[in-house]
């Protein structure tokens, strides 16, 4: 929209004085054709500004967006509109870009959103985050009634002017329909053109490529099913298998003068942050977690002799999360008559290895809670020797 163009003769520059690794974002790679420009999008905010005279405005869009900003603006300038910005990361990104001259604000027409009160619905637009649904964003508080500063009212115009990102369809839809709940007239990408994507669709990768002509390619950023039809493309433009690199989270590419090749892998992926710890919890303690979580805890208490084995005191069960012991009296003594049995065998037979008795009660509780309930709690023996 500033009138800046790609400039494809220096990326075909580039290719002829030779391109050794050339890594492209994979994101689009499954849609066919060119991506549209961001241009079109300001004709449809004119369209949306118009067919508003009477009502507040409100535009989500992500703050990185410093064009769709600008036409926000243009099209709030041309009908008259004050612009109040929310959101520290869209504060911060208005803020820079303006003093940097990437945004051209004309006079008068900011404002800070405490002033929004002494203005008129119809002269108002709020520009803010929050446009994939994010907990703690602007437009997620105003849904919920938690922003101090802005209420949604009966006939707001919320444009989100985005597509959701994989993943993020659920939190959108519950900022949506909190919205609409409370008689807002929201406009997303399924209902008008107030988006387009920021990422090459298939003919202009297939440009790219062409113009720089690389010896190795990886693509990147982009899901499996993304990056495998990036793979695609670079193969149909006659690239060798061989010198295409589909890589995984932790694998490495070592790249020299001449030449590129996966050489092993490091460590990656999510580390686990818990109290002051980092990366100290591993699977197995997430496992056990889960199971508590799900499942509950019981703990059985018995007091044996040293030498005999015999049973001197329980077996006590207790219950932390399994079921409610006041409630299930039957349960839980039925469950001690169980154990204690499974005991008085091994007494019989002199077995005395803590380890065994403990798998035996283990097992023994298991089976009869599993017959009784259809739920498997963590169970956990303890052995007290007098």
């Amino acid at each position: 929209i500033d009138g800046e163009i790609i400039n494809l003769h220096r990326f075909a520059q580039l290719g002829e004085q030779g391109v050794l690794l050339l890594l492209s974002d994979s994101t689009n790679a499954e849609r066919k054709g060119f991506t549209m420009s961001e241009k079109s999008v300001g004709a449809v905010f004119h369209n949306i500004f118009e067919e508003t005279p009477k009502n507040r405005i409100m535009v989500a869009t992500f703050s990185s967006n410093i064009h769709r900003i600008q036409q926000v603006i243009n099209s709030a300038h041309a009908f008259g509109r004050k612009v109040a910005i929310i959101g520290r990361s869209m504060t911060n990104a208005v803020k820079t870009s303006s003093e940097l001259g990437y945004l051209n604000i004309p006079p008068n027409v900011l404002i800070d959103i405490s002033e929004i009160k002494n203005f008129p619905d119809e002269q108002l637009v709020i520009v803010t985050t929050g446009s994939q649904g994010e907990p703690m964003s602007a437009l997620s508080r105003i849904a919920s009634s938690e922003h101090k500063q802005v209420t949604v009212k009966p006939g707001d115009k919320i444009i989100i002017s985005a597509s959701s990102i994989p993943g993020n369809e659920k939190s959108v839809s519950r900022v949506v329909n909190e919205l609409l709940k409370k008689g807002a007239h929201v406009v997303n990408d399924s209902i008008a053109d107030i988006h387009v994507s920021g990422h090459a669709r298939q003919e202009e990768l297939k440009l790219m490529l062409a113009l720089t002509k690389p010896k190795y390619f990886m693509p990147v950023h982009g899901e499996f099913i993304q990056l495998s039809s990036h793979r695609d493309l670079a193969l149909a433009m006659g690239m060798d298998k061989k010198n295409v690199f589909l890589m995984k989270i932790g694998d490495v590419l070592e790249v020299s003068k001449n030449d590129a090749r996966v050489n092993g892998t490091v460590p990656a992926g999510q580390v686990m942050i818990d109290g002051l710890g980092v990366g100290d919890v591993g699977n197995i303690v997430l496992r056990d977690r889960k199971h508590l979580s799900e499942d509950g805890l019981m703990v059985v208490v018995v007091t044996m002799d040293k030498e005999s084995g015999t049973v001197i005191a329980g077996p006590d069960i207790i219950s932390r999360g399994f079921v409610y012991v006041r409630e299930a009296e039957a349960l839980m003594e039925e469950a001690r008559k169980v154990v204690n049995d499974a005991l008085l065998k091994c007494e019989e037979r002199h077995i005395t290895g803590w380890s065994y008795i403990k798998g035996l009660i283990k097992d023994t509780l298991k089976n009869y809670l599993w017959q009784k309930t259809k739920r498997s709690p963590m169970i956990l023996p303890i052995i007290m020797e007098v």
